[in-house]
């Protein structure tokens, strides 16, 4: 939905403890807030009406990075791409990256390059090396192929 939402859970033992009724205040700038929360669920219930697959999010975003890793492959440039269902992150590094450590050994420079030459040629990405990329239903097989071909020509200019 576009709009920041803000919850705070736990256990019946710990809920109950909270303000009005309990002894411990809890606020929060987005906590409840009648609007993102509406929106939230409105965007949920459209999502189960339209029966919009997140299998589907997930495959076209696999397709996505194995493209573009195929990309870096054919140019010689050591990269490793992580995903999870639709997030996704470029490490400009050989081998996997599975913690801090080695997402540190990443090459910043080239990740800095990269999303220049991105921005440039009409796709804007995170700009930190450690931020995440998202799929979401609203991008279209257009979309993707406009994405790749951006890659491409960036690949083209590293």
């Amino acid at each position: 939905g576009g709009l920041p939402v803000g919850a705070v859970g736990g256990s019946k033992k710990i809920m109950e403890r909270l303000a009005p009724t309990g002894d411990v205040y809890q606020a929060g700038t987005l906590s409840g807030n009648p609007v993102a929360m509406i929106a939230g669920l409105t965007t949920l219930q459209l999502l189960k009406a339209k029966k919009k697959s997140f299998a589907s999010l997930d495959k076209k975003t696999d397709q996505l990075c194995r493209a573009m890793h195929e990309m870096f492959f054919k140019k010689g440039i050591p990269v490793c791409i992580n995903r999870v269902f639709s997030m996704f992150t470029v490490f400009f590094q050989e081998g996997p990256v599975v913690d801090l450590q080695t997402a540190l050994k990443s090459d910043t420079n080239m990740f800095a390059r990269f999303f220049r030459g991105m921005l440039k040629n009409g796709i804007w990405l995170a700009p930190s090396q450690y931020e995440a990329g998202f799929l979401s239903f609203a991008h279209t097989e257009k979309d993707l192929q406009k994405t790749l071909q951006a890659c491409a020509k960036t690949l083209r200019n590293l």
